[in-house]
């Protein structure tokens, strides 16, 4: 494809699938680090987003006051680890200009501002580092500010940063005082500087980042929280005790109520008065200790302050997490009824909420209104479905779901426990978080964590990784695992939307997509459900995945050449009969699973495997002299697709290994052909994955999917489904071979 014979793997590996397999899953994990989400300050008092990610910047609210022809602005800053293009989204609610560093890309027609659900889409190209958003808006009688984000804003996430010196690291939007006069733009040729401090622009921006001199005064827990009588609240921080060298340190107490303090877990104070106290601590072996405090508000005031020092000097406090945009040492949790914290459950990991009867909180800072608040940032994903350079640990979708499954088994395969360790790690930094992820949706309009997992609303957002987190929950039994899984469950079985005839399908409704049925959506669905049912004993979800295969078929089967066509459109009553390379993978990867696991007594079980031998033999008749399938699988003139030729390798592979196929000769050598055909034009010796396309949209043209849909090196598309056929060809091997054959036998 892009690479000579001589770079392939196959050229230094030739048929060593084992060596293959470790090339590409050992250049993804290296490429891939396990990046934590990042915590950054945010203030609750500012720009929230709605439950499509668009920031909701109606300064008609919170300028109800001034008078028409007001101007406001907006900034932010967008960080982009290369040039990246994504789709923006533009609702004025009066009129609007938009600039990216200091270029304006849209300017609201009058149409647009006085039509209630005006929406204009502007190309947003974003440059390699920092990117600055300024917003005009002007009040009209019709409205004053706008909505703004990303299309697909749950897919192609924008996360926005603070400008200005004095809130780096802030999270959000920060927007100025209304104005009588435009003061930036380019009629004025003037941008206010983001490098600096905001007090050089003259005007005042808010959310306010400061506390005033009389809010300084007040106790700590007072000032963020307000003086609340019967009120309690937790804080935490680190002692630095490394340059210490005595046995104990003293610390000292002053409260304004009852207090308890711990080190790591130990109680090493308690007292039901306000007071100072002074009171010597063994520092025993440890250098940097987790201090937590529960503090009461007394009387009249509601506070403490706490040090320790060694030797007549102080302990320096630390973090306890890394929050950007913060550098006191000090978080805070409240408030919390003023019941015994002994009888309390609170876990202090960083996706831990503090929960207390129907009360669930988050970390606070000690700042006007700001929270702590973790961001998935590894990636924003481009128009192109990509994400370049950047990790994609941690991030929860289901081409993701595919690489995680191709990372355990073939961690299993080649007994490397550091690849499943790996691959569990990644999952788990999304389940570890569900509980919060689904707290900050309801708290802030739009999640910053767990996007898809948290906005269900297609199988795309569910099932893929579903699958893959079950897999991993054969491994670890981690109930979070359960939790999450029996959610999708409800959603795929209770909630999705049906045909009449019970079939999945796609409302969308008012997108190009709306009222569909695609063929990717059997991957979406069956693996999770057939897992699903196995690991929690509900045969219900294994009789739906049948279901559908049988539903499926009907609708999308082309009989005449015995492939699925891609989409059926009930908008057009009709399919599009253009046989996409990676649907009809999706669907044969698919069956292979579901048939793995279906009892023969099923009443389904034999149709099924028809379907599977005749899906079988379509697909084997159109492979390319080079081993590979094709884009468009009918189509001669279309390019060959690497992530369709895995996925049939794979489903073939297993018909052999499982005896579903007659021909079994035949068809070894149709899986021999592919996957050589994979080292040979598809892998480098770097482990790079060539040839694999973008994700798709549809269209009854197959030009669209020739010409439209181009391919991207190491596409999440094709990654995991690479690993999962080198695994399969090596246990077809090991199946086939003369010494598994004489054990069968015996």
């Amino acid at each position: 494809m892009d690479f000579s014979a001589k770079e392939s793997a196959h050229y230094s590996f030739g048929e060593d699938t084992q060596q293959v397999l470790e090339l590409v899953a050992n250049r993804y994990i290296g490429a891939n680090p396990p990046l934590p989400f990042i915590h950054r300050a945010f203030s609750a008092a500012g720009i929230m987003q709605n439950s499509e990610g668009l920031y909701l910047l109606d300064f008609g609210d919170i300028y109800s006051a001034s008078p028409n022809g007001s101007y406001a602005y907006a900034m932010a800053l967008v960080w982009s680890d290369e040039q990246r293009s994504i789709d923006g989204v533009m609702e004025p609610l009066g009129p609007i200009s938009l600039y990216l560093n200091e270029q304006r890309l849209y300017h609201s027609a009058v149409i647009e501002e006085l039509k209630p659900d005006g929406r204009v889409a502007i190309p947003l190209l974003f440059e390699k580092g920092w990117n600055v958003l300024m917003i005009e808006a002007r009040k009209t009688p019709a409205g004053f500010g706008c909505r703004f984000g990303a299309e697909e804003g749950k897919v192609r996430i924008l996360q926005v940063l603070s400008p200005f010196a004095n809130r780096s690291g802030q999270a959000g939007w920060i927007y100025s005082e209304p104005l009588a006069q435009p003061v930036y733009g380019e009629q004025q040729q003037l941008f206010p500087d983001w490098t600096k401090d905001e007090s050089l622009t003259e005007l005042s921006w808010y959310p306010r980042a400061c506390w005033s001199e009389q809010e300084l005064a007040l106790p700590n827990l007072q000032r963020i929280f307000g003086f609340q009588a019967e009120a309690a609240a937790y804080a935490r921080t680190v002692l630095d005790m490394t340059a210490g060298d005595a046995e104990t340190m003293v610390m000292s107490l002053q409260t304004y109520g009852a207090t308890m303090v711990w080190l790591d877990e130990q109680l090493i104070f308690h007292t039901s008065q306000a007071g100072s106290y002074i009171q010597h601590v063994p520092l025993g072996s440890r250098r940097k200790p987790h201090i937590k405090v529960w503090s009461a508000s007394g009387g009249q005031h509601w506070g403490f302050q706490l040090a320790f020092s060694v030797n007549g000097s102080e302990l320096r406090l630390q973090a306890s997490l890394n929050v950007h945009g913060y550098s006191e040492p000090w978080i805070y949790a409240g408030p919390l009824d003023q019941a015994a914290p002994e009888a309390q459950s609170e876990t202090f990991a960083a996706h831990a909420l503090l929960k207390q009867q129907d009360k669930q909180l988050y970390w606070q800072l000690d700042a006007p209104a700001f929270v702590v608040r973790p961001y998935y940032e590894n990636a924003m994903l481009s128009n192109k479905w990509t994400v370049g350079s950047m990790s994609n640990f941690g991030r929860w979708d289901y081409p993701l779901g595919v690489t995680m499954y191709g990372l355990l088994r073939s961690g299993k395969q080649l007994q490397r426990s550091d690849m499943i360790e790996y691959a569990l790690k990644h999952i788990t930094s999304c389940t570890d978080w569900y509980d919060y992820s689904v707290w900050d949706y309801a708290q802030y309009g739009f999640p910053a964590i767990n996007h898809q997992l948290v906005l269900i609303k297609m199988l795309d957002n569910c099932g893929s990784f579903g699958s893959a987190m079950l897999e991993a929950y054969s491994i670890t039994n981690d109930q979070r695992f359960a939790q999450i899984a029996e959610v999708i469950a409800d959603f795929m079985l209770n909630k999705l939307e049906r045909k009449a005839d019970g079939a999945f399908y796609r409302v969308c409704e008012g997108e190009y997509s709306a009222n569909t049925m695609w063929a990717d959506d059997l991957y979406m669905s069956t693996p999770f459900l057939i897992r699903y049912a196995e690991l929690f004993h509900q045969e219900e979800a294994l009789h739906e995945a049948a279901k559908q295969f049988v539903l499926y078929k009907k609708y999308l089967f082309m009989e005449d050449q015995r492939l699925m066509s891609h989409v059926y459109d009930f908008k057009y009553d009709r399919a599009t009969s253009v046989p996409w390379g990676r649907g009809n993978g999706w669907v044969l990867f698919s069956l292979s699973e579901l048939l793995e696991r279906l009892p023969q007594a099923h009443p389904l079980h034999e149709e099924l495997l028809d379907f599977y031998q005749q899906f079988a033999e379509g697909i084997a008749s159109f492979q390319s002299d080079s081993g590979l399938w094709r884009q468009v699988i009918n189509e001669p003139d279309s390019y060959e697709e690497a992530s369709c030729t895995a996925m049939f390798v794979y489903g073939l592979a297993r018909g052999i290994r499982f005896g579903w196929l007659q021909q079994r000769t035949h068809f070894e050598a149709v899986v021999e052909r592919g996957w050589q055909g994979l080292t040979k034009h598809a892998i480098n010796r770097q482990g790079h994955v060539f040839g694999v396309c973008s994700g798709s949209r549809y269209s009854f043209a197959p030009d669209y999917y020739m010409y439209d849909l181009r391919t991207v090196v190491n596409d999440n598309h094709g990654i995991g489904i690479m690993m999962l056929a080198g695994v399969e060809v090596e246990q077809m091997r090991t199946a086939s071979s003369p010494t598994a054959t004489s054990q069968s036998s015996l």
